[in-house]
């Protein structure tokens, strides 16, 4: 990685956030912020100044579909968190990568690269 990216965090358990905020730094990530419900997060999309997110699939029992809807259209890769105990995505995010729980150190650069390309 040439140039530290951004990555927003939209989770809604945070001893997760947090982890995954050292893990990102650790890896040379900046951590743009964190978000912890779909209105929040679909605020924090406008608002931008950001390269990359990884987004929990389920926020306190609210799909995260509307974040990733305005993502896409806003161009901004974006990578699916889950526990693996969901229905598949809506088809608009089928092809995108996936960060299963529990979270290593070792699969979060090779889906956020992925995301990016």
């Amino acid at each position: 990685m040439t140039a530290a990216r951004s990555v927003l965090i939209v989770e809604d358990e945070s001893l997760i956030s947090m982890m995954l905020e050292d893990f990102l730094e650790s890896l040379g990530y900046l951590v743009a912020g964190t978000c912890e419900t779909v209105g929040d997060a679909l605020e924090r999309v406008e608002q931008g100044d950001f390269d990359v997110a990884i987004v929990d699939v389920n926020l306190n029992g609210e799909r995260i579909w509307p974040v990733a809807d305005r993502l896409a259209a806003k161009g901004i890769p974006y990578v699916l968190a889950t526990g693996g105990h969901i229905e598949p995505p809506p088809e608009a995010h089928a092809g995108v990568p996936v960060l299963s729980k529990p979270f290593t150190l070792d699969a979060i650069e090779p889906v956020i690269e992925e995301a990016c390309k």
